[in-house]
């Protein structure tokens, strides 16, 4: 037997579980949460004893609710399931404000469903509670499932993001939710390590010597990870101007993508525990300096309604920050990604020095190791190659792996897979406190008042010129 696999604590699906989902009327539950509970069922990942119970204000009736389910699904990716009509018989509505004091139908609801449910399967069910509300919610949320005693020791919780705007403010509400819930218990959801692409990085590097061989400042030269976006901000203006670029992408999405890419090797990938301990030594020693970082402003954002006309709130940053452990020490980590940018794109590359050898001078394109984080995912390597012909002149070229043709492979949606690993009790994907604290940590100098000012740039583009000079001597592997 495996020795290190032997070490893994075992990931046991529930016979039974009941997830209740706050903020059930709003547009996260309808166009991600629940798609992503119907995918689970349809893929048979769902225990057969299940429910979804709905917690919101709007008064509605089972019956209503379980159709404007329906018109969600009919709107999804993946359209209306063959039995959705099942599936549906498994949601709930519980109507009223919830928090401490307040008079809910949720308890009641649960104590029904929790009840039939533990003699249906002969085991205590497994209780998920997904808060989808804002972050100005979590707090009443979370002491109103304590106040009205639906948290057990087995109870696990889902926050979205953020966790927290700065370092003072994540550090009280991870004061007040731990007053009621363990760490362990706390799933702080971050939908792009739910990606297959950025899941792939693992086994890319640790199962393949071809990779893992090169993944350190001995072979690399730089990391570009680089999220740029094409879509227009016009239906969250309000929450740009409460957060930015900046705020909304580097702490919860690419530091994290920096801490999957920069992590030393856990003994056991198998082990969730190891994992984060591994993401979070690499967190730590993340290094942000805000003269590397470029700020942008896209050309009309002023116009749009809600906007103040002086606003300088920043929907574009490009950001040079480094990791200081001894695999990574002197290699740039470049982050990019902005708002009305030329292409939609998630990407993470590798850009190798040059080898040594008779070669060196010639002036040739960095070799590079890509992952594609959008969709099913893909990997690609541009390599150098002679040009065919009788010269001896040569030329890169590109071979790539789409992971929707490895065999057998029928990828999960971000959301699906992320609240399958709940269901498992695998926090692997999940944030940590200890994870986000070093990336707040991390971010504070751009909100201790050295903040560079955002620079204009034309919609379409790829932002701001200075941000090119970030990657020198190279340049931006996507798109320039």
């Amino acid at each position: 037997m495996n020795a290190r696999r032997a070490e893994a604590p075992e990931l046991v699906a529930p016979k039974a579980v009941i997830i209740t989902l706050f903020g059930a009327s709003g547009d996260l539950a309808h166009r991600m949460v629940l798609p992503a509970i119907a995918e689970i069922r349809v893929r048979g990942l769902m225990p057969e004893q299940w429910a979804v119970i709905a917690s919101a204000r709007e008064p509605l009736t089972d019956e209503q609710f379980r159709e404007r389910v329906r018109e969600s699904l009919a709107e999804s990716p993946g359209g209306l399931p063959e039995d959705v009509d099942e599936i549906l018989t498994h949601l709930y509505y519980a109507t009223g404000r919830f928090g401490p004091g307040d008079e809910s139908e949720l308890p009641e609801v649960i104590d029904g469903i929790y009840r039939d449910m533990w003699a249906a399967a002969n085991e205590e069910p497994l209780v998920v509670h997904f808060l989808a509300v804002p972050p100005s919610g979590f707090r009443s949320v979370t002491r109103g499932l304590a106040e009205h005693e639906l948290i057990t020791e087995s109870t696990r919780v889902v926050f979205e993001k953020p966790y927290g705007t700065d370092l003072k403010s994540f550090e009280q509400l991870d004061r007040d939710v731990k007053k009621v819930l363990r760490e362990e218990q706390i799933f702080r959801i971050d939908h792009f390590l739910g990606k297959e692409g950025v899941q792939t990085i693992y086994v890319l590097r640790f199962a393949n010597q071809l990779f893992g061989s090169e993944w350190d400042r001995h072979s690399v030269k730089q990391v570009q990870i680089d999220v740029p976006e094409d879509l227009d901000v016009a239906d969250r203006v309000d929450f740009y101007e409460q957060t930015g670029a900046a705020l909304d992408m580097l702490v919860t999405h690419l530091f994290q993508v920096v801490g999957q890419v920069a992590m030393e090797p856990p003994f056991d990938i198998r082990n969730p525990e190891q994992i984060l301990v591994e993401r979070e030594r690499a967190l730590r020693a993340l290094r942000l300096d805000p003269e590397e970082v470029v700020l942008g402003q896209f050309e009309g954002y002023r116009d749009l309604e809600g906007v103040p006309d002086d606003s300088t709130q920043d929907t574009f940053v490009a950001a040079r920050v480094w990791v200081d452990t001894d695999r990574w020490r002197g290699v740039p980590f470049l982050l990019r990604t902005g708002k009305r940018m030329a292409v939609k794109a998630q990407r993470m590359t590798l850009v190798l020095r040059r080898p040594d050898g008779p070669l060196f001078d010639e002036g040739l394109e960095p070799n590079t190791i890509e992952v594609n984080f959008a969709g099913a995912g893909a990997v690609s390597l541009n390599i150098t190659v002679k040009t065919p012909g009788p010269e001896l002149t040569f030329s890169s070229g590109r071979a790539q792996l789409d992971l929707n043709d490895v065999p057998r492979s029928e990828a999960l949606s971000p959301y699906a897979s992320l609240i399958h690993d709940v269901l498992l009790g695998d926090r692997s994907l999940f944030t940590t406190a200890d994870g986000l604290r070093a990336a707040f940590e991390a971010f504070a100098p751009l909100q201790n008042g050295e903040r560079p000012e955002p620079q204009p740039y034309a919609p379409g583009s790829w932002g701001p010129a200075a941000a090119a000079e970030l990657a020198f001597p190279h340049r931006w592997m996507l798109g320039q």
